[in-house]
């Protein structure tokens, strides 16, 4: 009997088997990581809270780094098997880039700037032509050369000089949102010496092409705070600083009006405006006071001829109103009204032209341009039929001009850039967004907005958005999205990340909850302070309106969030774990308490409008009441993605990290636990237009994988 083929055959398994082995994760590296447990003990208002992971708080030390590693090591072990889908993925989401991409041009002081982006390439390239679109190309700056040799890259702030010669910009390669700002020669491509450190990254030109006005920030706590005055080819330590925000409260900044015609610093907080003005031909002088700052009064203001043009709540105009002032006479006594406030539409912005101004509008949670003349002989709204859009006022820098131009799109249809002649009427589509994707047809898709009732009786509206052909009757997936703080919105738009969710038979719906402002100044401040749980149970309850609706099923429903996002997927995990299969918390605040009571901790003292001052024993208690961190508890918690990023400057890396371990140490169920910490990025993520894709494709893969449909 021939036993030679058998051996080969023995020995090749045999290698085989080896190999398959050695590149598995061993079992240690399948077991979660664990944070050694280090009580801290924090006391405030004779009350004492316990931390077992402050310790986490510590950047530098190699014991957190080692930790973060684990956990990253973990996640991508017990993920290995959806590498290949992830890879898929982000080949699917960039396929449908216009990679060769190019921005509709805008004219300014006699030439036409636009961005461009190239094949293969993640940074945009800033370019201009004098006087003619068909003049030479004069590349400003490429992103791609200027980032060769860094983790991340951020190019922000750029600022042209009067006389076209010169642009300021400001550039952040560690993702903490601390940009140092050069100046270039643009006639010879030389940067001059001038280098200033720690700004926003923001800079305005005075008049006469020498004098820069710029922002710096607390090296700790990193508010805007500081404005100083720069001279070109001087040292940065000569700067004079011209106005120093002393209120922990307040951040600072400055600007140019649209008219050109004066510098302006303003100064906010979130319940609070007060701004400075500067003729910008006299750089030598002294900026002035709009109107002295008033608790509760807030405002911004638009220059037009002799007047200044404010949008503000003055004499309890909630949703505000428009109102106008002499330029030499700028104090809030002497302000008149000239758009007057209503009660249920939210006056959110204002464009001023020669012959014409634009008033931006929010009805029923839907936006709205009216078109106005300034003589009052004509006044009209763009026409848009849908309930699932955003349209919005785009770049409009030349005042002389009949034409404004604008941006519309709906959750089923890509963005366009529109031009409308305000006189005749007639519009012309510039630019459509194109989904480079065959297969890809509007009439594919179906959006529509609900309406949940809240446990308070109040109507919550819920946009969304399917694929035509996805069932109705509760086996569809859904992912619930939501922010809902800050008065800031969540538009329905268009995405075409979106379209990987949509073409596998998910659903996605824009839980408008309470803390943003889809439905005026009322919903925001019904979401905020002492308020603040209507957010979470808005959400709360449109996830049972959806499953009640037969939309879905919890063993179907899942839900997403980031930033102060991630606070309310942290607030709602504690509270009803059972209603989802999966939950992705973005860079999420969790850690409310400890973080609103240290103000060393970047942008805390700005936040006490927002969520309270726990320094006052009703804020402590309330704030704690809710907080994620401090709620854990021995339950059963969903499939749960958190990520962070180390360098993050909005919400630190330690609240995600000590938040997934005291999870970890309590849950009592087997789902899914992940901390992904973006090591060389922060609040925003990856930068690139690529690597941001990659993490969407990590964050949506977790959520098919959930779903069968990772294959």
């Amino acid at each position: 009997m021939n036993c030679r083929p058998k051996l080969v055959i023995v020995v090749l398994c045999t290698i085989l088997a080896l190999s398959c082995k050695k590149s598995q994760p061993s079992m240690s590296e399948l077991i979660p990581p664990t944070a050694t447990v280090t009580p801290h003990v924090i006391e405030l208002h004779g009350d004492t809270r316990t931390d077992d992971y402050y310790w986490l708080r510590d950047r530098e030390s190699e014991a957190v780094l080692t930790y973060l590693r684990e956990e990253n090591d973990y996640y991508f072990n017990k993920t290995r098997h959806t590498e290949a889908f992830q890879e898929t993925l982000f080949q699917e989401m960039k396929s449908r880039i216009k990679e060769d991409d190019t921005s509709v041009p805008y004219k300014r002081n006699g030439y036409w700037y636009m961005t461009r982006f190239a094949t293969g390439k993640e940074y945009a390239i800033y370019t201009r032509h004098k006087d003619t679109l068909n003049g030479p190309e004069e590349i400003l700056f490429d992103g791609n050369e200027m980032a060769e040799g860094f983790d991340f890259f951020d190019l922000r702030g750029i600022s042209i000089s009067p006389d076209n010669r010169m642009a300021a910009y400001g550039v952040d390669t560690l993702s903490r949102r601390q940009y140092n700002i050069r100046i270039k020669n643009l006639e010879t491509g030389e940067l001059f010496e001038d280098f200033l450190e720690n700004t926003t990254g923001s800079a305005v030109w005075a008049a006469d092409n020498k004098t820069l006005f710029y922002t710096r920030k607390d090296p700790e706590t990193l508010r805007s705070n500081r404005v100083y005055k720069h001279v070109l080819g001087t040292d940065a330590s000569a700067d004079e600083l011209v106005f120093e925000e002393e209120d922990e409260t307040f951040n600072a900044y400055v600007y140019k009006s649209k008219s050109r015609k004066f510098i302006i610093i303003g100064s906010i907080s979130t319940l609070t405006s007060e701004f400075r003005i500067l003729p910008a031909e006299n750089p030598g002088g002294s900026f002035t006071i709009f109107s002295p700052r008033q608790r509760g009064l807030e405002y911004s203001i638009y220059h037009y001829a002799d007047h200044f043009y404010i949008v503000t709540n003055k004499d309890g105009a909630r949703n505000f109103k428009v109102m106008r002032v002499s330029e030499d006479q700028t104090d809030a006594t002497y302000w008149e009204d000239f758009i007057p406030h209503r009660e249920d539409v939210l006056i959110e912005d204002i464009e001023i032209f020669k012959d014409y101004y634009v008033v931006s509008e929010r009805d029923r949670g839907l936006t709205r341009l009216q078109v106005n003349r300034w003589d009052r002989t004509e006044s009209y709204y763009l026409p848009f039929d849908n309930e699932t859009y955003v349209a919005y006022s785009y770049v409009n820098l030349d005042f002389d001009t009949e034409e404004l131009r604008y941006v519309y799109n709906a959750m089923t249809s890509p963005y366009s850039i529109i031009d409308v002649n305000m006189r005749t009427r007639a519009s012309v589509i510039l630019k459509q967004q194109e989904v480079m994707d065959p297969d890809f047809k509007e009439d594919n898709y179906r959006s529509e907005r609900l309406w949940a009732t809240s446990r308070d009786g109040i109507k919550i509206p819920i946009s969304m958005v399917y694929h035509k052909d996805t069932p109705m009757d509760g086996t569809s997936p859904l992912l619930q999205y939501a922010y809902g703080s800050y008065g800031s919105t969540i538009d329905p738009f268009f995405s075409t990340t979106r379209l990987s969710l949509l073409d596998r038979g998910f659903i996605f719906a824009i839980a408008h909850v309470r803390g943003g402002e889809y439905l005026g100044r009322p919903w925001y401040e019904a979401g905020k302070l002492l308020q603040k749980k209507n957010s979470f149970t808005d959400f709360i309850d449109c996830s049972k309106y959806l499953i009640e609706e037969d939309y879905t099923s919890a063993d179907h429903l899942y839900a997403m969030g980031g930033s102060a996002g991630g606070l309310l997927m942290g607030v709602i995990v504690n509270l009803e774990p059972q209603l989802y299969r999966g939950v992705v918390a973005a860079v999420p605040f969790v850690d409310v308490v400890t973080t609103m009571g240290d103000p060393s901790i970047p942008l805390t003292t700005g936040e006490y409008d927002e969520w309270g001052n726990p320094q006052d024993r009703e804020y402590y208690d309330y704030m704690k009441s809710y907080s994620p961190y401090d709620n854990v508890r021995a339950q059963g918690y969903p499939n749960m993605l958190v990520t962070a990023g180390l360098h993050d400057s909005q919400v630190q890396y330690w609240e995600p990290a000590k938040w997934v371990a005291k999870l970890r140490a309590l849950k009592t169920d087997q789902n899914q636990l992940f901390l992904h910490t973006n090591m060389e990025a922060g609040h925003g993520g990856a930068s690139g237009r690529f690597n941001a894709l990659k993490e969407t494709a990590r964050e949506y893969t977790f959520i098919l994988d959930l779903e069968g449909k990772a294959l």
